[in-house]
């Protein structure tokens, strides 16, 4: 027997779920007038157009850092989708600083854990679904981050287009303040660790193979060629490791003597930085 649907229940449906009026009459239809049905028709529409849509790419989206009240703990989260159109949308950030507020919350130690925290009655990981079904775009909540010091100081690129979180071994208003400046130099040099003794020693070892062939492309005698390469490898590390590195907003001294003005003991403990595509 088809229920009778009236204009109050679709309304209701759609306030509910925030779908589209169409679906929300077909979901009613379907589901002979039962809204719990009709929600996860919709859920299940969502999850079709996930499967339809997997292999599209999801290269635009919006990157959200934050960080709780005492500064000491800091999580980015990113929420990827197929057009730049989506991700302007006031319904998509919304989602993602909601996501991210529940991963400040939570504070689960993977991305895994994170799409199983509940939200508003539903895994967030379920949310997302719902999400595909509305926008009808390949949505994913692909990137989580956490970060724990005793200071942390955030940075989101203009347009939520990548996000950085920086940790401290100290803390006060100017060093985090200070902390915003190395976040920041985060985002625009893109260091591949703290200091050399994080960068991996496959990296490294990478680094110092393609010194030695350069030497030797050069014409350089045999019994030099690990000095020039261990030269190159210096080099590496201080235009690649992040308190090696030139300070942007001062070309005259490096991010480590930046820090040293603020306190002669002051360090990054470690950074999180995520980026679109």
């Amino acid at each position: 027997m088809s229920a009778n649907i009236s204009a109050a229940d679709v309304k209701k449906l759609r306030e509910m779920t925030g779908a589209g009026m169409m679906d929300c009459k077909k979901a009613l239809k379907e589901a002979e007038g039962d809204f719990e049905k009709a929600v996860e028709v919709l859920r299940k529409k969502g999850q079709k157009v996930s499967a339809k849509r997997a292999d599209r790419d999801a290269n635009e989206g919006v990157v959200v850092a934050l960080v709780s009240d005492d500064k000491t703990k800091g999580v980015i989260v990113k929420l990827s989708c197929e057009t730049d159109f989506v991700a302007k949308g006031d319904e998509f950030i919304g989602f993602t600083n909601k996501a991210a507020e529940l991963a400040l919350q939570h504070f689960p130690d993977t991305l895994e854990d994170l799409l199983k925290v509940d939200m508003d009655g539903l895994s967030l990981g379920d949310r997302v679904t719902e999400l595909v079904g509305k926008i009808n775009e390949k949505i994913e909540l692909d990137t989580y981050e956490k970060l724990e010091a005793t200071m942390i100081s955030p940075y989101i690129h203009m347009g939520n287009k990548a996000a950085v979180l920086v940790g401290m071994n100290k803390a006060s208003d100017d060093i985090y303040e200070g902390g915003r400046d190395v976040a920041m130099q985060v985002a625009a040099m893109k260091p591949v660790a703290v200091d050399k003794d994080g960068v991996d020693q496959s990296v490294i070892d990478k680094e110092i193979e393609i010194g030695k062939e350069q030497a030797r492309q050069e014409g350089k005698p045999e019994q030099i060629i690990e000095k020039i390469a261990m030269g190159k490898l210096n080099k590496f590390f201080k235009e690649n490791t992040l308190l090696n590195q030139q300070f942007v907003k001062d070309s005259n001294e490096t991010v480590a003597s930046f820090l040293k003005k603020f306190d002669k003991e002051l360090t990054v403990t470690d950074f999180k930085h995520v980026t679109l595509g």
